[in-house]
């Protein structure tokens, strides 16, 4: 896949693995928005995998391919482990977080503490090329506490690399292990893109994505002006209409504009329905699927009502698909999105 993008100078556009968000529900709305955005599973730690339930943690809809599962650990023996069972749900990607700075993480030893220790790191990524049948990569911070990203990063990548790493997305922050909790660590810590563009083009052989404060599509496109490919979270997750437009952007590398009004809104509607009919029917709760709902409609009229109605009905003790039904009603959808700010060009 990475490869093949390379040789072909494909971009490719994705959605952030994020701890209590990128679930599987998340996931299958977002692919009725965009076919071609890679979706990520949220971190799952190995040993829930070995341990754990496997068939709740590693489950998902064949309609969230191309999906990629993120693994957290650094054991290179249970990584392995993990990436076999996984073998069996046919995850398109095998991605290896050395990224989160997570208390849990920490006390674990692995996440963006990985970041100490990057010959570790590429002990695990080829311990898990081993075993895997599908691409292996890694996700990163630019270094951890007082390490010198312009120092440390270069040689960290010329680790992966050298242990076959088929791509790796970079986040564009440091990580401070202690001082800053995970919400800090994404906010505070600042951004530096133009080292992560510096390590694009010193590897220009070598697949490499960024990640980290990336607003809209209109960044992305430029981002993608230098790499290979783009990683949204927070934006992608908070408006995921934005979604909409990613597919004309890998086909045409830019977006004239917002795509949300050009979303087929009752199509959506009744997927999500019929969607959440079967979460429902399988011992699930409407809340699963609405809550990744919330942030559709940015700039409609109605929009405020809609949240409303998805926050405190979809919560109810046996809340039915009607819910979703009443929330989109009360959106002026033909009306369109207030403000729709053009998207930039792609250079080049």
């Amino acid at each position: 896949m990475y490869a093949d993008a390379l040789k072909h100078g494909r971009k490719i556009f994705a959605v952030a693995p994020m701890i209590d968000w990128t679930d599987r529900h998340c996931r299958f709305l977002h692919r009725q928005l965009s076919r071609h955005a890679m979706l990520y599973t949220e971190m799952i730690v190995v040993d829930a995998i070995i341990h754990g339930p496997r068939e709740r943690l590693l489950s998902y809809s064949p309609a969230e391919h191309p999906v990629a599962l993120q693994l957290g650990g650094s054991d290179a023996g249970k990584l392995s482990e993990a990436v076999r069972i996984a073998a069996d749900y046919g995850y398109d990607e095998i991605n290896l977080n050395v990224g989160c700075p997570s208390d849990r993480v920490q006390s674990g030893t692995f996440g963006a503490c990985l970041m100490r220790d990057p010959a570790l790191v590429a002990d695990l990524v080829a311990a898990m090329k081993q075993v895997s049948t599908v691409p292996v990569t890694v996700k990163c911070r630019i270094g951890v506490d007082d390490q010198e990203p312009a120092e440390v990063l270069p040689d960290f990548l010329a680790r992966m690399i050298g242990a076959g790493a088929d791509a790796i997305w970079i986040h564009a922050r440091k990580a401070w292990l202690q001082g800053l909790s995970p919400k800090e660590n994404r906010e505070i810590p600042p951004l530096d893109y133009e080292l992560v563009h510096r390590m694009k083009r010193e590897n220009p052989d070598v697949f490499i994505g960024i990640n980290g404060g990336i607003a809209d599509l209109g960044q992305a496109a430029g981002h993608l002006a230098v790499m290979d490919g783009v990683m949204l979270g927070r934006a992608a997750y908070q408006n995921a209409g934005l979604l909409a437009g990613v597919d004309e952007l890998m086909e045409f590398g830019a977006v004239e504009k917002t795509r949300t009004a050009d979303i087929d809104w009752l199509k959506l509607r009744d997927t999500m329905m019929a969607y959440a009919d079967e979460v429902i029917a399988s011992g699930g709760r409407l809340h699963h699927v609405t809550r990744h709902m919330v942030g559709l409609f940015q700039g409609f009229a109605g929009a405020r009502r809609f949240r409303q109605i998805l926050s405190a009905e979809a919560t109810r003790p046996g809340a039915g698909v009607e819910v979703i039904a009443a929330a989109f009603a009360a959106v002026d959808i033909d009306g369109g999105p207030r403000a729709q700010p053009e998207e930039k060009r792609l250079a080049g």
